[in-house]
């Protein structure tokens, strides 16, 4: 069964806007950027139809033809001149900074596209540094809009912080505005500065279990709202959600934009992912916080990322790939009666 209706802020017919983004450069690991093709061959788009949304899908995204300008900055950030301040040793350490910059400013601009014209995009990853691309996209139709990020990881590392310079680790430090300020217009920084801003309150995590010294400091520091996965223990995850929406929706009056890594759920619900971590969401809570969040009738925009179909046997890629699927259709309003 399911129900549609009740989205307060998409008009009729209902539509959905499937963006495949086969995009893996803000990680190191193969294979994340095939996630997009298998879930959709997995039938994504007619289950969505089937539920009683229209559908618009124009294939997967294709960034051949986004490329870092030739100006001397080298893959990682940094040209040739010799590293001689604290800055320019951070910028160093980030993976391929312009290219992931040039795709997610792309992503927004699709998911911009869809949601001032009343659609709702459904951004398949990809891995989650695409996210600065769709929440941008949603901030620009809706600035008032709600992030609730559900992840083993805070993706919140700031240049600072981050050990690996992978920039799926740090999407959030981008959108909070949490790095320094572009030395010059022609700095690697310079070239996120299309990012939108999303204000600390109206950020809140679910599932949390994995978290960096670094990340952890920071959210302490910017009073961020992060229920870790001791909350759902001690609360059951009806009462986290609930948490949640009341921080970040108090009057649920606010949009909101789903931002779900496929990590957050336990290993054993979906292991073809690229940094398990045990102890993670049971299949029914990362399936409960979908139909929680549909019920709010607030839900203008949904990711789903990290599925990683390189990473393990052929039965474990069906599991994950059936279990995306599934809390796709559970946001957009598949019930269990």
């Amino acid at each position: 069964m399911s129900s549609i209706s009740s989205n307060n802020l998409l008009p009729s017919p209902k539509t959905v806007a499937i963006l495949g983004c086969p995009f893996s450069g803000g990680q190191p690991k193969p294979g994340v950027d095939k996630g997009p093709i298998h879930l959709v061959q997995a039938g994504l788009i007619n289950q969505v139809e089937e539920l009683g949304w229209r559908v618009i899908f124009d294939g997967h995204h294709q960034f051949e033809d986004v490329s870092p300008p030739s100006n001397g900055i080298q893959v990682n950030g940094t040209s040739d001149a010799v590293v001689d301040t604290a800055l320019d040793a951070s910028i160093a350490r980030l993976r391929s900074p312009l290219l992931v910059a040039q795709v997610c400013k792309s992503v927004a601009s699709a998911v911009q596209a869809h949601a001032e014209m009343g659609r709702l995009p459904v951004t398949l990853g990809g891995d989650h540094s695409l996210a600065m691309g769709t929440i941008s996209g949603t901030l620009r139709a809706y600035d008032q809009a709600c992030v609730i990020w559900i992840d083993a990881h805070a993706d919140i590392n700031t240049i600072h912080s981050t050990d690996t310079g992978n920039i799926h680790g740090m999407p959030l430090s981008f959108l909070l505005k949490l790095n320094p300020p572009a030395p010059s217009p022609d700095s690697v920084l310079a070239k996120f500065d299309w990012v939108s801003h999303l204000p600390a309150e109206r950020l809140v995590y679910i599932g949390l279990r994995d978290v960096d010294k670094g990340e952890k400091e920071i959210l302490k520091k910017h009073n961020i709202k992060a229920f870790s996965m001791h909350d759902v223990d001690r609360y059951g995850i009806g009462k986290v959600v609930e948490m949640a929406l009341d921080h970040v929706n108090p009057q649920r009056d606010r949009p909101i934009h789903l931002s779900f890594d496929v990590d957050a759920l336990d290993p054993s619900v979906a292991p073809s992912t690229g940094t398990p971590v045990r102890g993670g969401l049971t299949f029914r809570e990362g399936h409960y916080i979908c139909e929680a969040i549909h019920e709010t009738g607030l839900l203008v925009a949904l990711d789903l990322m990290e599925v990683n179909p390189a990473l393990a046997d052929a039965e474990s890629v069906r599991q994950t790939v059936t279990v995306g699927c599934s809390l796709v259709r559970s946001a957009l309003g598949e019930t269990l009666l």
